[in-house]
């Protein structure tokens, strides 16, 4: 019985944690969608959008804004400092604390993107404060996810998500298979 419990838990366990990343990814990807429209093409969730940015800017001399410029150290320094601060800490506080600072940031990121934009001047203090913001939502996301999560997709990142889970599927369906081809003695 004591086993059967744990196994319970445990499946149940698996379960909140997928829909934790559910709810992530689409966290990720409204506020990705919302930071592009409303500070004129920041790519909050995407740091990699804002480095190819970065790299048609450098090479076309023409800098439009200057989020580009913060939006990766950004990321950078508070993905960094997070994981100073909770990477060797328990799963569950780390979970709880985590998401919490998650939803603060993303509360000032909306509040500020809700508020007053979208902003007519996407270098603007206030702008610039609500996209970093942003940023530094997606950061600890990112954080939580391969702190806590670190067996689960990454929620920020289509194409990796993408590769997984077809990856997954394929092992799947290799696995039925061979289970068809050759059953277990007994069975």
């Amino acid at each position: 019985e004591a086993k059967r419990q744990s196994i319970l838990m445990q499946r149940t366990r698996i379960e909140v944690d997928w829909l934790l990343v559910a709810v992530l990814s689409a966290t990720a990807g409204a506020v990705d969608v919302i930071g592009f429209l409303t500070l004129g093409g920041l790519f909050t969730a995407h740091i990699t959008g804002n480095l190819v940015l970065l790299a048609a800017h450098h090479v076309t001399g023409h800098f439009s804004h200057i989020w580009p410029l913060l939006s990766v150290p950004v990321f950078i320094a508070v993905l960094g400092i997070v994981t100073v601060l909770f990477e060797n800490k328990e799963t569950s506080g780390t979970r709880r604390e985590l998401l919490l600072l998650h939803a603060m940031l993303l509360l000032g990121f909306l509040g500020l993107g809700a508020g007053l934009g979208p902003f007519r001047n996407p270098d603007s203090g206030m702008a610039l404060l609500a996209g970093m913001l942003g940023v530094a939502a997606m950061a600890t996301q990112n954080a939580l996810v391969k702190l806590d999560l670190p067996d689960f997709p990454s929620t920020a990142v289509l194409t990796t998500n993408t590769t997984r889970l077809t990856l997954d599927l394929a092992h799947i369906l290799r696995a039925e298979a061979i289970q068809r081809i050759s059953p277990e003695p007994g069975a």
